[in-house]
Formats: structure tokens, C-alpha cells, sequence
């Protein structure tokens, strides 16, 4: 069984990325919520645990704490934050309110030799702090206002740091992690591209057996890998389907048939059902009713589709990790609900296939890499992602054929330019790229007559991990080009504006 490291979540909104700066490092992991279950926990073979942070007091009511089988293990712990509080108060020291309460960058100064010599600036974000170690713990590190910014207990292994590691805004801080997960913990770091292929790959063969499977392909990224990988593991007891919505970017279709169909020589049959996914939607203007409506065609066009191939037991959905915490699995995350996604809570509950979903719990990056292992394009691979509902999530209000048409065409203009300049696929700095067509209209001037038109949005970001992201600062001459083209070939468009929001407070996405 793999080696890992079980990551308690008390609540923290970075305790996701925790676990993908832990798999950075080649080193396999898994997310739980604090109070699941030692059972399940234990499965993973866990080598040493990591507490995250959190938003309470360890004196709070019915505050998050560290199960007792936790500490009787005998393994590592790494405390972050509430994580390293929680550790204190279980083992007798004192957490109490700070007076000078840490909320952003701060500056750490080692008090002796360790990994901490690594870092210098760290971020912190607390209003409690440690005022007395427990017994057997020594200060590794203090700050302006925590004279324990880090502590240890060298014989237990035991360890906490009140800054955040995971976080970008503490350079570094993944050579932490990387230090106790591989160099305390002993975990051997072979978390690796192939090796998830393989574990995946056995995994789907105990699922499904000798059974028939299906795969939803939409055109995007997850989707396709996902598509890809069960193939390797079935070969042609897989068919996968292509479901023309009529929500599609341009030339979908015919990216997705060479891809599968010629690179890998799967079976791909293709449905034609842009007349009933748009009908469906007449008149639907709210986000989670579009999904589900969406989610419901799919999942009936493609048990309709089964009956033609021997009624398949199984369906592939490219569902990855961000898709299960976004959605607040139930036996994932305590976290609050953002949306539901087509992939995980968009589909109806009277389904007839059992589902099968190998990157489940895969970041992003990983499904890249996993791509490229299997021998999918780059141009594939490192195309943009693209939501399970296609374009109804970014034709805001009534999703009408002439809105869509008008949304698509703005769409690949805005691709065809940022291509050209180098901000698209691999090596490109935009993660990800997109208009969204307002359903607000505003007043323009073309040539001599006065225009009353739509408004598009460009929402480009740049992110490591898609749990959090930053607005991309493209060239002026770039977004000036784009906006300038979309109005001049685009009907129906008069007028284009620029997203400056990160995630949080917003996501990527628009609905």
C-alpha cells in the first residue's frame, strides 16, 4: 500500500492546499474532515498526520480537537496555525488571545538550526497564540508578536508553526512540508504520473470487472484524461460518447473525435442534440436550474445511448478534487457549499449507472501530467478547462441559440488572440480564459446610428491549484485588440469589459 500522510481539515480555508503542495513534493495524501472516523483515516496507511488551520478558538464550544487515537499512534504530527493550538491545548500548554493579533506577512527568526533557516518572510492569519509550550517542547522560531511562531518536540515528533506554509505569500514554505512529510514522517516520495496511472488503473479494473462502461465526453480536459485512462485500463470494453449540446466551443466536435477516436482509437459515438438541450432551456434564467436541466439531458440522452451498446453498468466523469470541495461532499468537507457542479451535484438521483470517476481526487496539474503519460496531445492536454454545462454557466440569464452563437463566437476570438501572444497552453501564464455574455444592455454608437446592445465580459485569471486565483494583468494593447475585434465581428455586442476579481471572493466562473 502507497505510504501517506492524512491531513486533518479543522476548517481552514487553505487546508486544500495543503494537500496539493504535499503531493508537489511527490508525496501521496488525502484530506479529512478532523472528526472523521479512525478507520478511515488509518486506510490510507498514514505515516504522520497534518493538522490544518481553522477559523475558532480551542476554548470555543464545541471547538474542533484532535481525536485520541491521533496521538496514541505514535507518528508525526505537524500542527498549522489552529492545528498547531489544538496541539498545544491537547498536550497541557496554554493558548490564550493575542493583543497583537498577525494577519498577513510577518517575519520569523530561527532560534536554532532546522528547516526554518529556509524562510525568513511567512504568512500568519490569527487572533490566538501559544503563551506556554506543553512539557518536552523547545521554541524553534519567534515573531514580532508569537514568541512560540514555532515549537517542537524532537523526541515525539511532534512540531507547529503558527505562520502558513502552504500559502504562496510564505516562499519556501513547501521545503517544510516536503522536510516533515519525507525527512521526519519517512514517507518515500513516489507519488509520481505512472504511478498514479497504475493505482488508477487497477482500481478501475476491481470496479467495473468484465462490464461494459460509458464515458461522458464533453470536450474538456478532465473529461478526456479521464476518458483516456479508463481505456488503458478496459481498452474496448469502453465507449465513449460526445454529447453535441449546442453549448460547445468552437469546433469542439472535431477536436475531441482526432483526439479520441484517432490518437487513441477509442469508440466514440457522437449525439446531435443541440435542439433538445436548448429547448430545454428556453426561458430557464436561474444558474442552478440551468445545471441541473443540463445534468438531466446528459444523463438521459446517455442511458438512451447504453440501450444501443449492451446497457452499460458504469459511467466515466471527468469529476476532479476542486469539482468534490466546490460541491461540499459530505465525506469530504465540512466546508460551505459554493455551487453545484454538472460533474457532481447536477446529476439526477434516478439514474441507472453506477459512476466511475478515476480523478476524483486529482488536482488540476496532476490530470495534466497524467495526459501527457498517456500519450494525449500537449494541445489537448493543456487546453483550457471547460465546465461540465459548456456555455450555459457563461451565457448569464435566457441561454437563447442566437445568445450562445453570440457567446461562442466572442469566446474564440478572445482564444485566437491570447494563442497568438503566448498566454495560452503549456508554459503560457493564463491559466484560464473565457467571455461571459452579460444579460445587460447598454448603449453604444456604430458608425452614424445609436446601438442598444449586449455587454461581454473577459475573465482571465492565473492560479497554481484553482482553489484560489488572481486576475491576469494581459497588456493593454492585447485586451484593447480583443475587445475592439469582438465589437466590430460580433453582432449584438457593443460593448467589452475586463474581470479584476480574484478567488476568493469570487470564483472563477460567473455562475
Amino acid at each position: 500500500m502507497t505510504e501517506s500522510i492524512a491531513i486533518l481539515d479543522f476548517g481552514s480555508q487553505y487546508a486544500q492546499i495543503i494537500a496539493r503542495r504535499v503531493r508537489e513534493v511527490n508525496v501521496y495524501c488525502e484530506l479529512f474532515p478532523w472528526d472523521t472516523p479512525q478507520e478511515k483515516i488509518l486506510s490510507i496507511n498514514p505515516k504522520g498526520f497534518i493538522l490544518s488551520g481553522g477559523p475558532k478558538s480551542v476554548y470555543e464550544e464545541n471547538a474542533p480537537y484532535i481525536q485520541k487515537f491521533i496521538l496514541e499512534s505514535g507518528l508525526p504530527i505537524l500542527g498549522i496555525c489552529y492545528g498547531m493550538q489544538a496541539l498545544t491545548h491537547a498536550l497541557g500548554g496554554q493558548v490564550d488571545p493575542s493583543a497583537d493579533r498577525e494577519y498577513g506577512q510577518a517575519v520569523i527568526e530561527p532560534l536554532m538550526p532546522s528547516i526554518l533557516s529556509v524562510l525568513s518572510t511567512v504568512w500568519m492569519s490569527h487572533g490566538d497564540k501559544v503563551t506556554k509550550m506543553p512539557e518536552g517542547f523547545v521554541a524553534l522560531a519567534k515573531s514580532g508578536s508569537s514568541p512560540f511562531a514555532a515549537m517542537g518536540d524532537m523526541q515525539r515528533k511532534y512540531f507547529g508553526v503558527q505562520f502558513h506554509p502552504e500559502v504562496h505569500h510564505t516562499p519556501n514554505g513547501t521545503e517544510l512540508l516536503k522536510h516533515f512529510a519525507i525527512n521526519i514522517c519517512g514517507v518515500t516520495p513516489d507519488w509520481t504520473p505512472s504511478s498514479i496511472i497504475e493505482a488508477s488503473v487497477k482500481r478501475i479494473r476491481e470496479q467495473v470487472g468484465k462490464e461494459r462502461v460509458l464515458a461522458a465526453v464533453s470536450g474538456g480536459v478532465d473529461s478526456t484524461v479521464a476518458a483516456a485512462l479508463v481505456h488503458k485500463a478496459i481498452g474496448d470494453q469502453l465507449v465513449t460518447v460526445f454529447v453535441d449540446t449546442g453549448l460547445l466551443r468552437h469546433n469542439e466536435g472535431a477536436q475531441v473525435a482526432t483526439a479520441l477516436r484517432g490518437g487513441l482509437g477509442v469508440e466514440l459515438i457522437t449525439v446531435e442534440a443541440s435542439d433538445d438541450f436548448l429547448g430545454a432551456l428556453k426561458g430557464i434564467t436561474d444558474p442552478e436550474q440551468k445545471r441541473k436541466i443540463v445534468g438531466e439531458k446528459f444523463i438521459r440522452i446517455f442511458e438512451r445511448e447504453a440501450k444501443s451498446v449492451g446497457k452499460p453498468k458504469f459511467l466515466v466523469q471527468g469529476t476532479i478534487y476542486p469539482d468534490v470541495v466546490e460541491s461540499s461532499g459530505p465525506d469530504r468537507s465540512k466546508a460551505a457549499k459554493i455551487k453545484s457542479h454538472h460533474n457532481v451535484g447536477g446529476l439526477p438521483e434516478d439514474m441507472e449507472f453506477e459512476l466511475v470517476e478515476p480523478l476524483r481526487y486529482l488536482f488540476k496539474d496532476e490530470v495534466r501530467l497524467v495526459g501527457e503519460a498517456l500519450g494525449l496531445s500537449e494541445s489537448l492536454v493543456w487546453r483550457q478547462p471547460f465546465p461540465g454545462p459548456g456555455l450555459t454557466v457563461r451565457c448569464l440569464g435566457e441561454c437563447t441559440p442566437p445568445r450562445v452563437s453570440r457567446l461562442r463566437a466572442a469566446d474564440f476570438i478572445l482564444q485566437e488572440e491570447l494563442s497568438k501572444e503566448g498566454f495560452l497552453g503549456k508554459g503560457g501564464t493564463a491559466s484560464q480564459a473565457f467571455v461571459v455574455l452579460l444579460p445587460v444592455k447598454s448603449v453604444g454608437v456604430m458608425g452614424d446610428q445609436r446601438t442598444y446592445q449586449e455587454a461581454a465580459a473577459i475573465r482571465v485569471v492565473t492560479t497554481e491549484d484553482f482553489m484560489t486565483a488572481d486576475w491576469a494583468r494581459l497588456p493593454y494593447d492585447l485586451l484593447a485588440k480583443v475587445a475592439n475585434r469582438i465589437v466590430n465581428e460580433v453582432e449584438g455586442i457593443n460593448r467589452v469589459v475586463y474581470d479584476i476579481t480574484s478567488k476568493p471572493p469570487a470564483t472563477i466562473e460567473w455562475e
